[in-house]
C-alpha cells in the first residue's frame, strides 16, 4: 500500500500541470454558475433586513415559490416566510397580485393552495391570488409565469440562498425580475440547501441554454 501511494503522489507531480488544470476546471464548472448567478442578480436583489420596503421597486405581480408543506397540509416555515413577505409587500402597495407556484403532483400534496390559505388568512383577497399548480421547480416556475401567464416582469419571493438562481432564471425566460428575501421571517440558510443550490444552478443555466419544454404547460391564464 505504501508503494501504491507513493507511485500515485509521484505520478501527480510529474504531471501536476495537467492535474492542477484538471481541478481548475472542474472548480469553473462546479461553482462557475452560481457565482454568475450571484455577481449578475446582486442589484436585483433586496434583504429587508437592510432595505426599506419603500425601496422595493413596484410589480404588479409577485411570484411566490414553493418550499414544501408538512404532512396535514400546512406550509414548511420557510414556505411560511415566504407568503409572509409577500403579504408584506401586499399589504404596502409594492405588488397587486399574489401568484403562488408549487408542486400540486400528488392529490394529498398541494402546495398553492396550502400558500393561498396563508395568504387569505393574512389578509390578502380571493381575487388578487393566483394559483400555478405546474410550478415542479424553479425553472417551471419561471417559464410559465411567462409562457402561461404572460409576465414580463415581476417580484420573486424566496429565501436568499435560491433568489440568484431565480432571478437569473426569469430574467433569461422573459420575466424582468426583482427578488425580495423572505429572511426578515426567520434563518436565511442551512447547509444542505447551499450545496443543492451549487447543483441545481448547474443544472438550471443547461436548462437556459437548451431551453427545454416545463413539465406541463396548458391553456393561457390571464392575470388581471
Amino acid at each position: 500500500m505504501k508503494k501504491f501511494i507513493t507511485r500515485i503522489v509521484n505520478l501527480l507531480k510529474k504531471h501536476k500541470v495537467i492535474v492542477s488544470s484538471i481541478i481548475l476546471i472542474g472548480a469553473i464548472v462546479l461553482w462557475g454558475p452560481t457565482v454568475f448567478a450571484n455577481l449578475s442578480t446582486r442589484s436585483s436583489r433586496y434583504d429587508l433586513n437592510r432595505t426599506s420596503i419603500s425601496q422595493i421597486p413596484k410589480n404588479k405581480v409577485a411570484i411566490v415559490f414553493g418550499a414544501g408543506i408538512s404532512q396535514n397540509g400546512t406550509p414548511t416555515p420557510y414556505l411560511q416566510w415566504r407568503v409572509e413577505t409577500a403579504v408584506r409587500l401586499y399589504k404596502t402597495g409594492r405588488v397587486q397580485k399574489l401568484l403562488m407556484t408549487g408542486d400540486n403532483s400528488a392529490k394529498n400534496y398541494d402546495e398553492p393552495t396550502a400558500m393561498k390559505k396563508l395568504a387569505e388568512k393574512e389578509g390578502v383577497k380571493s381575487s388578487d391570488i393566483v394559483l400555478d399548480y405546474a410550478g415542479f421547480n424553479t425553472y417551471d416556475s419561471c417559464y410559465r409565469a411567462h409562457k402561461i401567464f404572460g409576465l414580463n416582469e415581476a417580484t420573486l419571493i424566496s429565501q436568499g440562498y435560491h433568489l440568484p438562481r431565480a432571478v437569473m432564471a426569469c430574467d433569461h425566460l422573459g420575466v424582468k425580475s426583482v427578488g425580495v428575501d423572505a429572511v426578515a421571517y426567520g434563518r436565511d440558510w442551512a447547509i444542505n440547501y447551499t450545496i443543492r443550490e451549487w447543483i441545481a444552478t448547474d443544472k438550471i443555466v443547461l436548462q437556459l441554454i437548451f431551453k427545454p419544454h416545463p413539465t406541463a404547460l396548458g391553456p393561457s391564464v390571464h392575470i388581471d
